[in-house]
């Protein structure tokens, strides 16, 4: 496993960077004025920064208590990272950032925020309840060259669960998600059941679910019939929650250096194994193909915003009535939809979720919005179909391409 990640840097590292860079100016020129222009930051993500686009893939570890989220990072790299602690009851209670570096320490959340080479400042915004809960251990490690783990706090049962975090957990969870290269969903082969925190968080994980991949861990505690009525049991429960035509892919295995105690299915468990290993591996090389992804889909949905907003600011009245105007838009934002869908040929899908707009519509005075700027639409629309289509062109893996190529369809 470990040779595995390790050989797994871009062979073409000259080309990503290239890329990195290209999207890095794009944003900062061309994307970004357009966001700033219809409050884009205000309804949707905060402001792009240059480590975004620097940061290395990264792997996000999601699981109920003592599902072994811990115990698989030290799997993945080899060895225990500082401030580790594993045990039978909840032991992670924080949020933690596993990088590479030359030396070996922890960096408080406090000080993480403040570090502009990182990729974390936006989490300021969750306040110290959170930020005393949050922390990067570095170590000199050759497969955190080429990715990032963050190990989350086992999520409990119970509502007081949620109120005691003293702050947005499914919050914090959305905002590493979207910027995830890798969502790990952890299930501990004795404990199937789905509290209402992890059910909420899989809720919010909804719009990353091409990220998703699922490990049922601990397999070799229990025999083969077991663990196919475990199986089962796990695919029915995900069934309810994930509402997807396509069947989970669920990794079968023990991510842990003992010696199995049921190894009827040792034969399966290594193949499990290498296959989300191979996924895994995958991510340094895919890193900059992702970056690409998400900056066309922020793009896309930067656009629809601006007709949006512009479209609520064309229909305000300019005197009476301001008021009654505002609530009977926001009651019909379903009808703005499918008006401007319908004028400007945009795909219904790619507008943001509706009740999440009405939400932050409530609170918004419309007399601030923007009328549309058909010039800075322009600009992005050029942007795309030029400047991006070239970057496209620029990565080496041309057959990896094929999706993002469809996006443009």
């Amino acid at each position: 496993m470990l040779s595995a990640l390790k050989s797994s840097k871009p062979k073409d590292q000259e080309a990503y960077a290239t890329v990195i860079e290209g999207l890095s100016k794009l944003y900062f020129s061309k994307l970004l004025p357009l966001e700033n222009a219809y409050k884009f930051h205000d309804f949707h993500s905060p402001p792009l920064e240059k480590s975004d686009f620097e940061s290395k893939p990264m792997v996000l570890l999601i699981g109920q208590y003592s599902t072994g989220k811990t115990t698989f990072i030290r799997y993945l790299i080899g060895e225990d990272f500082p401030g580790i602690r594993i045990g039978p009851e909840p032991t992670t209670d924080s949020f933690i950032a596993v990088m590479n570096d030359v030396r070996r320490g922890i960096i408080p959340g406090n000080a993480l925020v403040m570090d502009h080479s990182k990729q974390f400042r936006p989490l300021s915004k969750f306040g110290n309840g959170f930020l005393n809960r949050f922390q990067c251990a570095h170590m000199p490690n050759g497969v955190l060259e080429g990715i990032t783990f963050i190990d989350t706090p086992g999520i409990l049962s119970g509502e007081k669960q949620r109120v005691d975090r003293g702050y947005d957990f499914s919050g914090v969870i959305e905002w590493l998600a979207e910027r995830a290269d890798r969502i790990i969903l952890l299930f501990d082969a004795h404990k199937l059941d789905i509290s209402d925190e992890f059910r909420r968080v899989i809720e919010v994980l909804k719009s990353n679910e091409d990220k998703i991949r699922i490990v049922l861990n601990k397999a070799d505690m229990i025999d083969s019939q077991q663990l196919m009525r475990v199986y089962g049991a796990l695919m029915w429960s995900l069934g309810k929650i994930l509402n997807t035509p396509e069947v989970a892919r669920v990794y079968i295995g023990s991510f842990w250096d003992r010696q199995l105690v049921f190894d009827t299915n040792r034969k399966l468990f290594e193949l499990e194994k290498m296959d989300l290993f191979r996924d895994l591996a995958t991510l340094p090389a895919n890193g900059t193909l992702r970056k690409l992804n998400d900056f066309i889909r922020r793009t896309r949905l930067a656009k629809v915003h601006a007709y949006v907003i512009s479209y609520l600011k064309k229909e305000m009245p300019s005197m009476l009535g301001k008021d009654s105007k505002k609530k009977e838009l926001i009651n019909n934002l379903s009808k703005v939809y499918d008006t401007i869908s319908r004028t400007q040929k945009i795909s219904i899908g790619d507008f943001p979720n509706i009740n999440r707009m009405q939400e932050y519509l409530e609170v918004h005075d419309f007399k601030t919005f923007s009328a549309l700027q058909p010039k800075l639409i322009k600009v992005v629309d050029d942007m795309l179909a030029n400047e991006v289509a070239k970057l496209v062109q620029m990565i080496p893996m041309v057959g990896s391409l094929l999706y993002i190529i469809y996006l443009f369809i």
